[in-house]
């Protein structure tokens, strides 16, 4: 893959921002609270692609990837999607990716466990942990029953099922017995042989992650030993609590949960948020349009050309929230992330890319936010050794 310098790509043509969109400026959010220092920055993509371009889209991914190590960048996030213009199954793209860099560790933001045969993505998952070195930190969440016409339906409900196979896909990342044989099948082992997921990748058990997005699969993630990633979606505010509020509130249930449970300190947090410096005119119409965008459509928000028809923010299920779009000029936009208290809780910030965004608008929003807003917030970029 061709490897162009970063500052050959910074070129981006705006786009027009609505009327009513309001970015921040240096003078409204001064003041902001001192923040928790960010220990680590990664970045959140969907490897989108326009219809008929889908090995584009994952080369372009790749490159994402490769150019944030450059920058310093400790981790790269990758959604799975099914049945859309998006990257469906993250394991051998990361793998993939592993080959074009050195540093910078891979997680799957989120992958749903309801439609995972648990033992196969064990044995996928270790696979990729070490082809890469031990840079895999795979998240999950319960998924839904979307696509049960597709995958099958089963007997309870989504969560409960995604529940199931989660518990026995980290038994099986775990090294633990699935099964002793009792009977001999030829040409299957012999009796009495204890079977485990292969290849065991050491370690990897310790860097599973639970997408959570609600105060009680928070603490559940802290129980069952699972590092914390919440984001742009979460639900059950109370009346009156604004979303950082209920982010922090969350992240906190968490930190209690894990220490009660394992006497322990709770490892890193990390959070996923909107955060678009605009060091010119023009990316910040650019990034207001976006905005303005995601209010109207919600999630659905920014969609590669051939992608599935978005929903509107209205038909979001009652009792779900929606994380803000921090937007402006970048001492603006670092000052209203250090007064944001669930960013400000966190120890790992991860940026959410705008699923429509090409490699040179991704690379340069990345490019701009560790150069720009991440050194505000306490970041130091990884070394490159």
């Amino acid at each position: 893959m061709k490897q162009e310098n970063l500052s050959a790509r910074v070129g981006i043509p705006g786009l027009q921002a609505g009327e009513d969109v309001k970015t921040l400026t240096s003078t409204e959010t001064a003041g902001a609270d001192a923040a928790r220092p960010t220990t680590r920055l990664g970045f959140n993509t969907r490897v989108s692609f326009t219809a008929g371009e889908a090995g584009r889209g994952l080369r372009d991914g790749i490159e994402l990837f490769r150019a944030a190590e450059e920058l310093g960048y400790q981790s790269g996030w990758a959604y799975q999607r099914h049945f859309d213009n998006y990257l469906s199954s993250p394991l051998p793209f990361f793998a993939a990716a592993g080959q074009h860099t050195s540093r910078i560790t891979f997680g799957s933001a989120v992958i749903p466990m309801r439609y995972q045969e648990p033992i196969l993505l064990a044995e996928a998952a270790g696979t990729t942990d070490l082809l890469t070195g031990g840079r895999l930190q795979l998240a999950f969440s319960s998924g839904s029953d979307t696509w049960d016409d597709v995958f099958g339906a089963v007997d309870t409900d989504a969560r409960t099922e995604g529940q199931r196979r989660l518990r026995r896909f980290l038994a099986g990342v775990s090294g633990e017995v699935l099964h002793t044989v009792t009977e001999h099948r030829p040409p299957g082992p012999p009796v009495g042989t204890e079977l485990r997921v292969t290849p065991h990748s050491p370690g990897l058990r310790e860097r599973i992650w639970y997408g959570s997005g609600h105060v009680d699969s928070a603490v559940n993630a802290a129980r069952l030993g699972l590092r914390l990633i919440t984001g742009t979606i979460l639900r059950g505010l109370a009346e009156g609590e604004t979303f950082g509020e209920y982010q922090a509130r969350l992240i906190g249930e968490y930190r209690a949960a894990w220490t009660a449970t394992h006497g322990t300190p709770p490892p890193p947090v990390a959070v996923s948020a909107s955060v678009l410096p605009g060091p010119t005119g023009e990316l910040r119409e650019t990034y207001a349009a976006y905005d303005l965008e995601r209010r109207t459509y919600g999630p659905a928000a920014s969609r590669p050309q051939g992608a599935l028809p978005p929903i509107r923010l209205a038909e979001l299920p009652a009792g779900f929230a929606m994380s803000p779009v921090y937007h402006g000029d970048p001492d603006a936009v670092a000052a209203a992330v250090l007064a944001d208290p669930g960013i400000s809780v966190a120890d790992e910030l991860v940026l959410f890319l705008p699923p429509a965004f090409g490699l040179d608008q991704n690379i340069r929003l990345i490019t701009d936010l560790a150069t720009t807003v991440a050194p505000a917030l306490g970041w130091t970029p990884a070394d490159p050794t």
